[in-house]
Parts: C-alpha cells; structure tokens; sequence
C-alpha cells in the first residue's frame, strides 16, 4: 500500500491534482480521503457558535481519528470515513464505507501539520499557488457550494484564512518531498508522481 499525502492552501488546486494522478491509476486501486470530513463534531455548539469555529486551525481537525483510519487500511480493514457538512458546520450523521486500496490519496489544507499523520505518508505533495489566485478560487467555491455570501466569505478569509495560512499551512511546504507550482499544465511535476508510485507499486 502506497500513502501520499497532498497538501496546499485553500484553493490552491490540489483536487485538480489528486485527479491528475487517480486518473493514472486503475479505479479499483485507489482511493481518496479529504481532511474536510474529518472536522471535529461540534454537536455541543448552537449553529451560531460553530460558525465562529476557526476550520483553518489544526485544533479543528480530529487527526486522531485519521491516523486510526489510516492505520486500519494499512491493516486491510474497511472504515466508516465521516461526512461533514459545511452548511451545518457539523458532522452528519451518515458514514461513507472505504474499502483500503493499493493506494490511499490523503488531501487537505493542515494534513502535514501532525507529525503523526506525516509519519504515514510515504509521498508528501504541497501544491503551491499565488495568494490572488487561491482567493480567487474560495469565493467562487464558498458562494456557489457552501451557501455563504461575498461578504461573509471576505471577512473570513481576511481575518481567518490569510493569517491561518501563514502560520500553519504555508510552513508545512518544509516537509513535502515534491512541490508542485499550481499550473493546470504542470506534467511534469505529474509525471514525476506517476513514476514514483508506479516504481514504489
């Protein structure tokens, strides 16, 4: 079993990246895990105190419970991955069953932030992309799928997002082995990754 990890600021275009390299390999043989599900519960919080949560920062990431998933695949068995819902900022109560696979993609923004969960990965990836562009990219994300308006998605990004960022998620790129620039063209940086799990496969 081959465990990469990717990593990158929001909006950075790591899903365009973790499809890049599943499109490489059979279907059967891989599978992709995003921290997003792995959120915290809040089922103790009103809607109007999980809305102040602070989703940029490692304390609201359950990294206990992705090493123990991670570690369970690694042993072959089958997990029950949680569903978060952005819209309730909770977990729901439904789970997506996944089966462990030849090889386990892990994305997310602070996934290189445990040096726990690091020390699981055997590939770390940090797609890297200019401040303007990742902006760029939130608002139309947070507007169109997850309900929130421009106001609410600036104010989030200027006093959360941006500061998060420089702290937590930007110094992490110091632990990836590839870095890739964010260039939908980049097939280099891609054929580079396909070489390695296909050598390490």
């Amino acid at each position: 079993m081959l465990i990469i990890g990717i990593a990158g600021g929001t909006g950075s275009g790591k899903t365009t990246v973790v499809n890049q390299i599943v499109k490489e390999i059979p279907s059967d043989e891989v599978c992709v895990i995003s921290q997003d599900s792995y959120y915290k519960a809040t089922d103790n919080l009103s809607y109007d105190e999980r809305t102040k949560i602070n989703f940029d920062h490692p304390r609201a990431i359950d990294f206990d419970l992705i090493i123990k998933h991670l570690k369970e695949l690694r042993k072959g068995h089958t997990i029950n991955q949680p569903v978060y819902s952005f819209i309730r900022h909770n977990r729901t109560k439904e789970t997506v069953k996944t089966h462990p696979r030849k090889v386990i993609i892990i994305e997310g923004i602070l996934i290189f932030n445990s040096e726990k969960l690091r020390d699981l990965f055997d590939i770390k990836i940090f797609v890297h992309a200019e401040t303007d562009e990742r902006l760029i990219r939130r608002v139309r994300r947070d507007i169109s799928e997850r309900g929130r308006d421009i106001e609410e998605v600036l104010d989030r990004y200027q006093n959360t997002l941006k500061p998060m960022h420089q702290q937590f998620i930007e110094p992490t790129k110091n632990f990836a082995d590839i870095i890739i620039p964010n260039d939908r063209h980049n097939t280099v940086a891609i054929d580079i990754v396909r070489s390695v799990i296909n050598e390490r496969l």
